[in-house]
């Protein structure tokens, strides 16, 4: 009778017999050849030990041993996967440390200028020039004032001409000459009139005639054009 499994045959009764058979020659065949030929005298009989197969024990060793693979290879895995993942988060780290160090590296050198000198400080306005309130300070103020005009005359020639005309008094005045008869007195240190004063005034200077200061540097002025410096005046002028 055919199986219905397909590559199956169900054995007849006559193959079930046939195998029986065959299995129990085998058997007495292993007997005799267990022992040897000759006299039951001289030789014993030889015990021969059936080997059990056990296909269960075998399946568990086999499954134990397949199941041990492969918690290894999962450990295995599972710590390479540890280790390329610690890699990867080394290698972010340094490249993030890497781009900010770069990004502040370029902060910095923006953000520097350059260094620039502090500028010189103004040098300090000299001190203005004093002079004596006396003849010899007037003269050497006026002298100060007459070279910055480009006026010519030495302290010499001021002196000696101021000496004959006031004797040094600023506030000398003549009312007996000509001028005076005139209305016009001469007036301070080098007897100047007064239209004489105002034609001749230096710049910066004060326009009282009586001031030292302001009545040698127009006297001076006007000897100046005239005479060509006041060091040529030996007289009345």
């Amino acid at each position: 009778m055919r199986s219905p499994i397909s590559g199956y045959s169900r054995l007849t009764k006559v193959h079930k017999f046939s195998a029986a058979g065959i299995a129990a020659a085998g058997a007495a065949a292993l007997v005799f050849a267990a022992v040897p030929s000759g006299s039951a005298e001289t030789e014993k009989p030889v015990a021969v030990k059936q080997v059990a197969w056990n296909t269960s024990a075998f399946g568990e060793t086999q499954q134990a041993e397949l199941t041990k693979q492969s918690d290894n290879a999962a450990k295995q895995a599972k710590a390479e996967a540890e280790a390329n993942k610690k890699k990867a988060e080394a290698d972010a780290k340094a490249k993030a440390d890497k781009e900010r160090a770069e990004k502040e590296a370029a902060s910095r050198s923006q953000e520097r200028k350059p260094v620039q000198a502090a500028p010189a400080a103004p040098a300090p306005a000299p001190a203005p020039k004093t002079y004596a309130n006396n003849l010899d300070g007037w003269i050497k103020e006026a002298m100060d004032i007459m070279k910055a005009k480009g006026i010519p005359g030495s302290y010499n020639g001021i002196y000696r001409n101021i000496m004959r005309e006031s004797t040094g008094n600023p506030n000398a005045i003549n009312n007996w000459d000509s001028n005076a008869a005139a209305g016009i007195p001469s007036k301070g240190l080098l007897q100047v009139i007064d239209p004489t004063f105002k034609a001749y005034h230096v710049d910066g200077t004060s326009w009282n005639i009586y001031d030292p200061v302001a009545n040698i540097t127009a006297a001076c002025n006007y000897a100046w054009k005239v005479y060509g410096s006041m060091d040529n005046v030996n007289s009345a002028y």
